[in-house]
Order: C-alpha cells, then structure tokens, then sequence
C-alpha cells in the first residue's frame, strides 16, 4: 500500500445499502476534511439500513452527501483516504483545473479502485438531497433541491464546498455561491422549518466546541476580494458568532430530545486540509465507533 493513502484502506467496509427508506431528515455539518468523522457515521448507519430519506448538507456534509443517498458503503471514506495527496483532488492540478483548491471535476469524476457512483439510486426521485450553499448576492444560505439533473446536483454541491479565498465562486442561474458555511455550519434549521418529526444531526466537532471570539472587526481580506457583495462580507464577520449560537441551540434541542445528535467523543485534531491520512483514518474509526456504540439509543428515538 502506498505511503500515500491510509494503511487501513482495505479494512473500509463495502456494499450497498438496503434500499427501504427511513422516515426523518439527516442534517450534515461541513468541516472539510473533518469530514472524514462522517464518513464512519454514514457507513455505520447504512450497515445498520438507517437511510433517510431527506438529507441536507453544507460543504463536505454536502460532498459525504452524495454517496450516502446513493446508498455506497465506504465509499466517501476510499475516495478520502485514498486521494487526499493526488494534487488532482486537493492542490495545484485541482487549482488550475477548477480554480480552486478542491478538484471537483477530479472527483465527480470515475476514479481508480473506487466504485462507480450510483447515479441511479442518488437521482431517485424517493429521496431528498439539498446541498447548502452561500448566495454572495445576498449572504444567505440556500438549499438547492436534487431535481432530475445530476450536473446541476454536482454545481450546486461543489457551490457547497467551494471555500472562500481559496475557491473561485460557481454561478448557478446568475448568482454567485460559496462555501454553505459561510451563513450556515449546521443546516438542521431547514429541516425544523419543514417540520421533520425526526431530525438526526452529525456533526464534525465534539458537541462542546465553540469557536474562539475575536475583538470585533471587519474582515480586511474578505472587504478587498469580495467588495462587491458586502452582504456576504457581512455574513463572513459573523459567522463564528453565527456557529456558536447553533451549537448552543443545539444543545437545547438535543436535551429535549427534539433532534438526535451524534457527535465526536474526543477531540478533533484534523485541521480543515489534514494531509496525516493516518490522522484521517482514526477520525473515520471514531465516526464509526461513535455511530455503532449509539445505534441502540437512535433506534429508541426514532420510535419515539
């Protein structure tokens, strides 16, 4: 196995999941290659058949979603721990390929040792799927719907995952849009807003994580490259602020047991761009393990 991918690759589980659908909405958080925890969250919960059939996702939630609606066990883990250090996925090729640091032609595309997507089952018209992204234009968070058009999908998820300073902005319909965690971290708003009786939220940060407040200012860097959106400069200011303020909400709706949280049991240490696939390969275990140790307790809830 090359030096360049997890040594733990061959151990990632494959197969499809079952194809009966679970009534509730599962809410992924962004984090880039914090992400990976999610990766083991969504692998253990297709093993145990538990697949929604709404999901919403921001950034790397957006990108996880993807193969998780298409019911592909492992295989947002492999195209991770097996890619991370090809420039073609994250680096210079992806740069001069999508002007951006993530290579999304690259990785929508078919890849060596990886399984086909299943592009029947993702654009099933049973199921749900909004990647979020962030309107410049007017600093919110859009949801876009799947709709029946699988390169409007990948658009609207690499919008989505696109990170500001580091990614050219992707027009859909004459708008602009970035990174969904720039106006929203945790989208699992929308799916209170639709009503969802059953709303399960993964998230990539321990749940008593919240970002460092800085004195207040305006954003230098985000004033010069973005001055003709200031609405979304504005957002960008806030947006630890923003974060906090979920993560303490949902606290609360998860001591009411409104929502179901499964979150990391230890703390991160992947950093937004973790090149360390054997740091990579333990977040994807505590995923896993987390998930598989709670199935009992989200099974309780769902019947709830």
């Amino acid at each position: 196995m090359s030096r360049n991918t997890y040594s733990g690759l061959k151990d990632i589980p494959r197969g499809n999941a079952p194809e009966q659908l679970t009534e509730g909405c599962l809410v992924l958080e962004g984090g880039a290659f914090r992400g990976v925890y999610t990766n083991g969250v969504i692998d253990a919960l297709m093993q145990e058949g538990l697949c929604f059939r709404t999901t919403y996702g921001v950034s790397a939630g957006a990108m996880n979603g993807i193969n998780y609606v298409a019911g592909q066990i492992g295989r947002s883990a492999r195209v991770n721990l097996r890619y991370r250090k090809d420039s073609r996925y994250v680096g210079k090729e992806a740069l001069r390929a999508n002007g951006g640091i993530i290579g999304f032609d690259f990785v929508f595309g078919d890849l060596e040792g990886i399984e086909k997507l299943n592009e029947e089952r993702l654009m099933s018209r049973d199921t749900e799927f909004f990647p979020v992204a962030t309107c410049m234009e007017t600093g919110e968070a859009v949801a876009f719907e799947k709709g029946d058009d699988i390169d409007r999908l990948f658009k609207a998820v690499q919008a989505s995952a696109s990170m500001p300073f580091v990614s050219r902005a992707v027009e859909i319909d004459g708008r602009h849009y970035l990174d969904g965690g720039c106006a929203c971290k945790i989208p699992y708003r929308f799916a209170l807003e639709r009503e969802f009786e059953k709303v399960i939220v993964v998230r990539t940060r321990p749940r008593s994580y919240r970002k460092p407040m800085k004195p207040s200012r305006r954003l230098t860097a985000g004033s010069v490259v973005y001055k003709a959106y200031p609405e979304f400069i504005e957002q960008l200011e806030r947006s630890d602020y923003s974060y906090n303020l979920q993560c303490d909400e949902l606290q609360l709706l998860e001591a009411r047991k409104r929502i179901f949280v499964i979150a990391p049991s230890k703390p991160v240490t992947v950093s937004r761009l973790e090149g360390d696939l054997e740091k990579l390969g333990e977040l994807y275990q505590l995923g896993y393990n987390d998930t598989r140790n709670r199935i009992s307790e989200l099974r309780e809830y769902l019947e709830g």
